[in-house]
């Protein structure tokens, strides 16, 4: 497809005023790390918000969500479980207050709070930095596949996909790299009112085109129906065979035990707090602990509508209008195009313009995420720790500038060899955070976890999650069922096993060696006040300061995680009703979206500040009992 010269000026001046805009303020980064990586703990939480609901509304992962409702419809909506979308009510609800109240730059910074100094600290800082920077760059080469994909069925020039993303990449590192994390906070909430107004407006287009009757003729039936049993129940055959092709590749058959295991995985993935990423960093940078509860929410409002609109609107206009193209390609059908073919189609003259420019934008948010979460694990994390802990702070953002450059160069040479975004998002969800979550778990809520059952517990998990799935798929039995019942290896067999052998690794590397330094854990538990298995730490600490009081607001928290999750599904399904005309549903569902809202205000929101101002109180009076002795 050819853009008309006005959609090209349109994209052209778009993307020069991001540069610019984004080059502009990079002069406020400049003066040393905390500046640079966290915007100097200055900015609002609905600003970072903004920011981090930009981040997380990419290009891939919106191609991702039209490809799934257009195979699954609206059950699509729990398939986001994979990541698992709920994380943002866990973080929402305690573990972003917990993570700000340790004042940290980095997640392996954190490693320091937790376990201190010792040896078993030291091997646990530095597998969270290895850590920390695969999973960057595993980010990065989901966001260049997506990219180039896109950008290849519009653009005019020419170019392959990989060289159209290579291009892309270089434009959004002039002031990234330049600009840490104001310059990118700034960009991403222009882009991302850009992308909020071209995705209400496709939206609006296919509520005006597809009309329900039109829609139900090429769909099957079910489709519409957000509910599911223990099968999928959505049968293609007699519509697009290669559809259902598809489902069998995934997955996603016995629908009802592939949600339940992706409910399983996504808690216990939740709990363990967010990866050493952007999010992690966006919770970091603001102001206190209270504001960052606030910005997890706030992602969840800003984020969902707009996009599920946008998912909704191209999704329809695909199956009204391209089904037949779709089913004439067969089993070569690249699911993952049709959102730009539904673009193409549909979107008028002008509007097309200002709405790839809306998904550039996504892309250049993610992209200037991802790559700004980086160099703070090699300046800080390393540099700065083990290399030169006395260097000016020009020294260190000069070399926060180096070590970005290098991210991009890497995750360029790997992009470039990715075969999907598909392919990606399987690695990154069964791979690198399968062998994340048993040791980022026990950290929180279990005092006798030591560094060595950190360090052992994520070596021991990240090496099966890379190696046990070849190796599960060559197994008779494993190939028989997958063939029969439609599963998905990497969440129902791959998962559980990492989870267990990483586990093992944890309890084998915690059981035989000695405790963390008792200090350590009091400094701990006194400023961020988890709940768990802490007992031994709470009695030594009420010792000291008898006016201590525990944290006692587990089952608060569970209650507001169920209510915030029944929240946060009806928030994702209202949008897909509105453009699929289901009015009643709609209605129904706005009613969930309200009430959950309200409870959430007297169980969560009015408990924010009460909270804060104990763990305060706490705090000083920690302060004072340690001065007096």
């Amino acid at each position: 497809m050819h853009l008309q010269a006005l959609d090209l000026g349109i994209i052209v001046a778009y993307m020069i005023a991001t540069v610019l805009v984004g080059y502009y303020v990079s002069h406020y980064a400049s003066r040393d790390m905390t500046a640079y990586f966290l915007g100097g703990n200055k900015m609002p939480w609905y600003v970072l918000g903004l920011s981090n609901a930009s981040g997380m509304f990419d290009i891939s992962g919106t191609m991702l969500l039209v490809y799934w409702m257009f195979v699954y419809g609206l059950k699509s909506v729990w398939i986001p479980w994979l990541w698992p979308t709920f994380n943002q009510v866990f973080l929402m609800v305690y573990l972003s207050a917990w993570l700000r109240r340790s004042r940290v730059m980095t997640g392996a910074e954190w490693i320091k709070t937790r376990f201190g100094n010792g040896r078993g600290a030291q091997l646990s800082h530095l597998i969270v930095v290895l850590y920390a920077f695969i999973s960057i760059i595993g980010f990065f080469s989901y966001g260049f596949k997506g990219i180039g994909k896109f950008a290849a069925t519009f653009l005019p020039w020419h170019l392959s996909p990989n060289q159209y993303a290579l291009i892309l990449i270089l434009i959004t590192a002039v002031y990234v790299i330049k600009g840490g994390m104001i310059s990118v906070v700034i960009t991403e909430v222009v882009q991302f009112c850009v992308l909020s107004v071209a995705s209400f407006a496709v939206g609006i287009i296919a509520m005006r085109r597809v009309a329900p009757e039109a829609l139900h003729r090429v769909v099957p039936a079910g489709w519409d129906n957000v509910f599911f049993g223990w099968h999928l129940n959505v049968d293609w055959s007699a519509l697009i065979p290669a559809t259902s092709t598809r489902i069998a590749q995934d997955g996603y058959g016995l629908f009802g035990f592939f949600v339940m295991m992706l409910f399983f995985k996504g808690v216990l993935i939740s709990a363990a707090g967010p990866a050493p990423n952007y999010d992690m960093q966006r919770v970091l940078s603001s102001k206190n602990p209270r504001e960052a509860s606030m910005m997890s929410a706030w992602v969840n409002v800003v984020l969902t509508f707009p996009r599920y609109f946008l998912t909704a609107g191209l999704t329809i206009l695909a199956a009204a209008f391209f089904s037949d193209n779709i089913r004439a390609m067969g089993a070569d059908m690249d699911f993952e195009l049709v959102l730009p073919y539904a673009l193409a189609r549909f979107v008028p003259v002008g509007l097309l313009g200002f709405l790839i420019s809306g998904l550039l934008a996504a892309f250049m948010a993610n992209f200037a995420a991802t790559v700004n979460a980086a160099p703070p694990y090699f300046v800080n994390d390393i540099y700065k720790r083990y290399i030169r802990p006395d260097a000016p702070p020009r020294t260190y953002v000069r070399l926060s500038y180096l070590s970005s450059f290098a991210v991009v160069v890497i995750g360029v040479l790997i992009g470039w060899n990715v075969t999907s975004v598909n392919a990606v998002v399987v690695w990154i969800v069964s791979g690198l955070w399968g062998g994340y979550t048993a040791s980022n778990v026990l950290k929180w809520y279990w005092w006798r976890f030591n560094g060595f059952g950190y360090f052992w517990g994520m070596v021991v998990g990240i090496v099966s999650a890379l190696a046990l799935p070849p190796a599960v798929a060559k197994v008779p039995l494993v190939r028989e069922l997958l063939a029969a019942y439609s599963i998905n290896m990497d969440v129902s067999i791959v998962f559980p096993l990492v989870l267990v052998l990483s586990l093992a690794g944890c309890f084998a590397g915690t059981l035989l060696t000695k405790p963390e330094d008792e200090e350590v854990l009091k400094d701990f538990y006194r400023r961020v006040r988890p709940w768990g298995v802490w007992g031994p730490v709470y009695r030594k600490v009420l010792a000291e300061d008898p006016t201590f009081k525990r944290n006692t607001d587990f089952m608060r928290d569970m209650f507001n995680i169920a209510v915030g999750i029944v929240w946060q599904i009806a928030l994702v399904v209202l949008p897909m009703y509105v453009v699929i005309w289901e009015i009643r549903r709609a209605a129904i569902t706005l009613a969930i979206v309200l009430a959950s809202s309200a409870i959430l205000k007297f169980t969560w929101y009015d408990h924010l500040e009460r909270r804060e101002v104990k763990t305060d109180r706490d705090a000083a009076s920690a302060r004072s009992s340690v001065l007096i002795s």
